[in-house]
């Protein structure tokens, strides 16, 4: 039986977006300011984080959501994305507060990404004004 909270239904409703590609359904829970951490070797504000994960969604086979722990406002999401030639794995630790994800930080297999996915890597940031 599924966990019944705030928490677990924002994190649900965050993971269901990004996995379906509704990159606006993704900014709208992510509130302004929200801390944002990833291991991979890119710059990361919100908007990267919503440009990286709509185009693992769009490159992968599948996205597949394998586990999930709730304490509090805090989740653990644990997903599985399979590639063409192999899977890559993805931790996401959330904070969630006044029904917005506040805090995201992010643990990807990068030697997975790199050989699966060699694409996601590419810095899509638009170019420093002059």
């Amino acid at each position: 039986m599924p966990i019944e909270s705030p928490t677990a239904n924002v994190a649900r409703f965050y993971a269901e977006a990004w996995t379906q590609r509704d990159p606006s359904a993704v900014r709208r829970i992510i509130a302004p300011c929200a801390e944002i951490e990833w291991n991979l070797d890119l710059p990361v504000d919100d908007e990267q984080l919503v440009q990286t994960l709509d185009r693992l969604a769009a490159s992968a086979r599948s996205v597949a959501l394998v586990s999930e722990t709730y304490a509090g406002e805090r989740a653990t999401m644990l997903y599985d994305c399979a590639g063409v030639f192999g899977s890559a794995r993805v931790a996401e630790f959330l904070v969630v507060a006044d029904g917005r994800i506040t805090e995201v930080r992010q643990v990807w297999d990068p030697t997975a990404v790199r050989r699966y996915f060699p694409d996601l890597l590419e810095d899509v940031s638009p170019p420093p004004a002059p």
